[in-house]
C-alpha cells in the first residue's frame, strides 16, 4: 500500500487532512493522477489494487477513513463499483463514495448523501475537485460555522 500526503501550500482547508482510500490498479496513469490530485486537495491518501482488501479495510475502520474513491473500469466498470457501494452500505459504513468511470455517461453529485458521486474518466483537475468538495461537504459546512 503506497502513502501520498498532502503538501501544506497545495491543500485545500476542505479536504485538509481527511484519510482517502483510493482504490485503482497499479500504474493506471489516471489513477496516479487522481490519486495525486486528492493529496494536493489535502487528503492523506492510501492507494489499495485488490478490492476486497478496500472493502476490509473500509469495514474494519469504519470511522478512520474520510472517503473512499475507486477507479471502477479495472475492477469490472461502473456495475463493479456500484457492486463494492452496496456492500459497503450493507455493513453500515457510512463515507462519502467516489466512483469513477469511463461508462458514465453524465457525471452525478447526488444530494441525497447515501448515494455515491460518480466521475466521468479520464477526469479533469476541476470534475475531481467538484467531486471531492462534494463528497467533504458536511466537512466544509461545520468548517465553516
Amino acid at each position: 500500500m503506497q502513502m501520498f500526503r498532502p503538501m501544506d501550500h497545495e491543500a485545500a482547508l476542505v479536504g485538509w487532512g481527511v484519510r482517502v482510500l483510493m482504490l485503482a490498479q497499479a500504474g493506471s496513469p489516471g489513477a496516479e493522477a487522481a490519486t495525486r490530485r486528492l493529496a494536493g486537495f489535502g487528503g492523506r491518501v492510501e492507494t489499495q489494487e485488490e478490492l476486497f482488501a478496500a472493502l476490509e479495510a473500509l469495514i474494519d475502520d469504519p470511522s478512520g477513513y474520510g472517503l473512499f474513491v475507486m477507479d471502477c473500469d479495472a475492477f469490472g466498470g461502473l456495475s463493479a463499483g456500484r457492486k463494492a457501494f452496496t456492500l459497503l452500505r450493507g455493513a453500515h459504513a457510512q463515507l462519502p463514495v467516489i466512483l469513477i468511470s469511463g461508462e458514465c455517461v453524465a457525471q452525478s453529485f447526488p444530494e441525497d448523501r447515501s448515494e455515491p458521486i460518480l466521475l466521468r474518466s479520464p477526469l479533469s483537475a476541476v470534475s475531481m475537485r467538484v467531486g471531492f468538495e462534494h463528497a467533504l461537504r458536511d466537512r466544509l459546512l461545520w468548517r465553516a460555522a
